[in-house]
């Protein structure tokens, strides 16, 4: 039991708006699990797929600066569009798949101060340490699941 005093410094109305997430399939093996993991009951959250990278050239030197997604209607966007009040941002790769645009967005993420998090689909004999040193830098959580079952609970545990 609080008193009267003590009720007054408490926060009276809910959350101001719901979080929202933008989930990135990075290879077509990931986007087939987000497909099926798209149908739940989501609020706020985008389901968004890897088209390409968008290369400029410095130099020698060829550099990724953004990538090309797709919705899940297959229209595009830049990834400027993608992150436009976003609040955290969910990479989705299979193990043993190359994940280079994941620098890219977590750069883009890192200086709009928006969170990110990796999900490495693990696959009996694929080896996740090329992705794993591909994503690991560019997320705050990295997580390799056994399963696509543990994609929809850590979408639950991130309140997607």
């Amino acid at each position: 039991m609080t008193t009267a005093r003590e009720a007054a410094f408490r926060v009276q109305a809910p959350n101001s708006r719901p979080r929202s997430s933008t989930i990135i399939a990075l290879d077509a093996k990931s986007e087939a699990v987000m497909r099926r993991v798209a149908d739940g009951p989501w609020i706020g959250s985008r389901f968004l797929t890897l088209v390409a990278a968008r290369p400029v050239s410095a130099g020698l030197q060829s550099l990724q600066v953004d990538v090309t997604l797709a919705d899940e209607a297959g229209a595009h966007l830049d990834l400027a569009a993608a992150m436009a009040a976003t609040d955290v941002v969910i990479m989705v790769v299979s193990a043993g798949e190359a994940a280079g645009a994941a620098a890219v967005i977590g750069n883009a993420c890192h200086v709009r101060g928006i969170m990110t998090t990796g999900i490495i689909l693990a696959e009996p004999g694929a080896d996740p340490a090329v992705t794993l040193r591909d994503l690991r830098p560019y997320a705050a959580m990295l997580v390799v699941a056994q399963g696509e079952d543990y994609v929809p609970a850590m979408l639950q545990a991130l309140r997607a």
